[in-house]
């Protein structure tokens, strides 16, 4: 298994969280903040791709979050990014020169900056906490309708609910995000990644043009619109491999994110038993030639 080198972020902001009894979905980042006298305020960003700011004058510290987007979940996202930058160990120092200034953080999984990653992964943990998160997981079901469920009930947006799901659910998941014909990132469930026989999914890949996602995104106002829609694909189509299975691909467009969201789900893979059985029987009825 590949170490998560971002989980221990996860893991304080989790136990923030409980440490303050909250017991019910969903967290309030802009109320947390403010009760340890962080300022908060809405603030439109001249550049539409921050999402939010950390800032610092001496020991007293502010927060702004971007609203270009008009999405709760993002405003949300963002202000607990920043809680991140403010909690994690070394973040002030690292982000913020000196006693006084200003942290610009931009929206993105994509960061391949440190602090940025942390700082996300805290903000995850943050609003969906395991200990919340889990039980109200299993009992929303599957697939898109079960993270829209999820999102409503934390109040954080379609991208980062459906991310934390495969972080979190037992079940083999991947979902997928795509801005045109490019796959811009994938998350795996730990159920996924340890199915053997499968490619995992790469940054700036071409989205599979036999798959639902494909035919989707060839329509911009899909995207713009919030469109959504259920279809059948299959594993191959995605991931290679040799399993010809049919799955669920359910697609929803992201509306002013710009981005595509995929729920691939009830990837049914069967045991290893039942494969050699099914081989052995094909092999049993393929007729054999004998040549002279």
């Amino acid at each position: 298994m590949i170490r998560d080198p971002y989980a221990f972020a996860t893991l304080v902001a989790e136990q923030i969280v409980k440490g303050l009894g909250i017991a019910t979905l969903p967290v309030d980042p802009i109320r947390i903040a403010r009760e340890r006298e962080i300022e908060v305020v809405a603030k439109p960003m001249e550049n539409e791709g921050v999402s939010g700011m950390l800032v610092r004058y001496g020991n007293e510290f502010a927060i702004a979050y971007a609203t270009h987007h008009e999405n709760e979940g993002f405003e949300n996202f963002s202000v607990a990014h920043e809680l991140g930058h403010y909690f994690l160990p070394g973040h002030v120092e690292a982000v913020i020169a000196g006693d006084n200034g200003s942290h610009v953080s931009r929206a993105g999984y994509s960061s391949g900056d440190k602090y940025e990653a942390e700082a996300d992964r805290f903000a995850a943990g943050f609003l969906m906490p395991r200990y919340l998160f889990f039980p109200a997981l299993e009992k929303a079901g599957s697939g898109l309708a079960a993270i829209q469920i999820l999102a409503g009930l934390c109040k954080t947006s379609l991208h980062a609910t459906a991310i934390r799901y495969t972080q979190c659910t037992r079940d083999p998941i991947a979902i997928v995000i795509s801005r045109g014909g490019i796959i811009d990132h994938c998350f795996m469930s730990e159920a996924l990644k340890n199915i053997d026989g499968i490619d995992w999914l790469r940054k700036t890949e071409g989205v599979p043009r036999n798959t639902a996602t494909f035919t989707f995104n060839k329509v911009p106002t899909n995207v713009l619109h919030g469109t959504r829609i259920e279809e059948t694909s299959n594993l191959q189509h995605w991931f290679g491999g040799s399993r010809s299975i049919e799955i669920s691909e359910d697609v929803v467009g992201l509306g002013r994110y710009g981005k595509t969201l995929t729920v691939l789900h009830e990837i049914d893979i069967p045991d290893v038993e039942d494969e050699e059985s099914e081989q052995s029987l094909i092999e049993s009825l393929t007729p054999r030639f004998k040549y002279k």
